[in-house]
């Protein structure tokens, strides 16, 4: 039997896969202290398209929210993650960058990073890794989970080689964001990363879009993961994790042992959910099973953002059709792991080969540039009839004539104004000023997030999210309602 640790994903995997990174500070610090004493090996709280969100969308400055949060979870090794190559969607970001983001978050009191690349860019993870273990930070390299026949259990082996050479990394992470990693699989995989592993602990982050994820953790334990990834309740299940509740249920059943403070786990479960029901915030609950996500692999929180981009065009009904292109689209592009940015990149290109109702018409500039090696090597190659596509598209000689730059600190910093202070000039590697702008204008961190419960509001907002029209009102003789718009 096996002693298991814990790493919560509530206050960053979870909250994105549900709220889409609009868990600001002030929603979270009231239960961070019960967070705090619960026993986790590590609390992931950030990651820079957090910050991207809290900055265009909440008004919120991330580094004012990042201090509060560490300073309210004093016990806890908080963790951040990023990319190897970017700090936000598509774009490529210069080292020196990436390599700033690393040491000033652990300037916050950041103290474990994992650290990511879904083509495995194995130097540009060693060097992050070197920096954060300067800087006095643990470091999980990642190994991002895809399923096709080119990302066999020998070709993760020989990738959990390449990582754990390094003295800098602390665990290995299966990351399996689509959560299409199968009970049955779990076995052999781990067996090769084990054996190439150098005897480093090994981490598994599920997303349980399936609903398979608890049986993937218990027979991931069974063959040596000693280290789980779950959420809170209200934001586990569906696109995000499994629940700390019921992984905690299992393995005890299983015969296994763990170190969390299982009474303190109601109270943050209750706070979140009253803050979803408060905000009009989605809550997790687990998917039915479905096989075609084992072909698509879309990451559960992305679907979502298909069906806004089809509707938009007037075609909602078409979302069955894109998740049937997106495994069509993957496979002629050479089986880009899906994850971010590669998810985005397939998913758009599915998009646009559906609405334009002829495929491969529409080249958007990032698809250029995974083809050109920009990424980093492709898994397996673009298929001949896309890459001659590619090769037709007006941007492509554009593109192809311009590389990605990879511009020292001292430009970075003369690019953006020559300003001083390097939290503020990270912000400005990741928005654009007038957002940054807005932030500041916006006020000071919003600290009060009351979360009005009662049957009487619940009522009023049902009413609110049903109604059509800009006015309501409801009388008996009990209670009278009035809303509008």
């Amino acid at each position: 039997m096996a002693h298991v640790e814990f790493i919560d994903q509530t206050l960053r995997d979870g909250q994105q896969s549900l709220w889409g990174m609009r868990m600001q500070a002030g929603m979270a610090l009231p239960v961070c202290p019960l967070i705090d004493r619960t026993g986790y090996r590590v609390v992931d709280c950030t990651g820079s398209s957090i910050f991207e969100v809290l900055i265009k969308y909440c008004r919120e400055n991330p580094w004012d929210g990042l201090d509060r949060m560490i300073a309210a979870m004093p016990r806890s090794r908080v963790r951040a993650g990023m990319r190897s190559n970017a700090c936000v969607t598509f774009a490529i970001t210069p080292d020196a960058v990436m390599d700033l983001w690393v040491r000033r978050l652990c300037a916050h009191g950041i103290r474990s990073f994992w650290i990511y690349d879904v083509l495995f860019n194995i130097d540009k993870m060693h060097r992050l890794a070197r920096v954060a273990k300067e800087a006095g930070a643990e470091v999980a390299g990642a190994i991002n989970f895809s399923s096709s026949p080119v990302h066999t259990d020998e070709y993760y082996g020989a990738r959990a080689a390449e990582l754990s050479a390094s003295p800098d990394v602390d665990t290995l992470l299966i990351y399996d964001t689509a959560g299409c990693l199968r009970p049955e699989r779990v076995g052999s995989l781990v067996a090769q990363v084990r054996a190439n592993g150098r005897g480093k602990p090994i981490e598994l982050h599920s997303h349980n879009v399936t609903g398979l994820s608890t049986w993937t953790y218990l027979e991931a334990i069974r063959h040596g993961v000693t280290i789980l990834h779950t959420a809170a309740r209200p934001l586990a299940n569906g696109p995000s994790m499994p629940s700390t509740e019921i992984m905690l249920r299992n393995i005890a059943l299983d015969g296994h042992t763990h170190g969390i403070d299982e009474a303190l786990l109601g109270q943050v479960s209750a706070h979140f959910e009253a803050i979803a029901r408060t905000y009009g915030l989605r809550v997790g609950v687990p998917n039915e099973f479905d096989l075609s996500a084992y072909a698509h692999q879309i990451p559960g929180g992305m679907t979502g953002t298909l069906r806004n981009q089809l509707a938009q065009h007037g075609m909602a009904d078409r979302l069955d059709d894109v998740l049937d292109e997106t495994a069509v689209v993957r496979k002629e592009l050479g089986y880009p792991g899906m994850m971010t940015p590669f998810s985005q990149l397939v998913g758009v290109s599915a998009v646009m080969n559906i609405v334009t109702g002829k495929r491969w018409s529409v080249i958007p500039d990032e698809v250029i540039q995974y083809a050109l090696g920009y990424y980093g090597t492709t898994v397996a190659p673009v298929e001949p009839h896309v890459m001659e596509r590619i090769e037709a598209a007006p941007r492509y000689r554009e593109i192809k004539a311009s590389p990605p730059e990879n511009p020292s600190l001292e430009e970075v910093r003369r690019r953006n104004g020559n300003v001083a202070d390097d939290d503020e000039l990270l912000l400005r590697a990741v928005v654009p000023i007038h957002d940054i702008e807005a932030m500041r204008a916006a006020g000071p961190l919003r600290l009060d997030f009351p979360t009005l419960s009662s049957p009487e509001a619940d009522f009023a907002r049902e009413l609110m999210r049903i109604a059509n029209s800009r006015y309501v009102q409801v009388a008996s003789a009990e209670l009278s309602v009035e809303l509008s718009r």
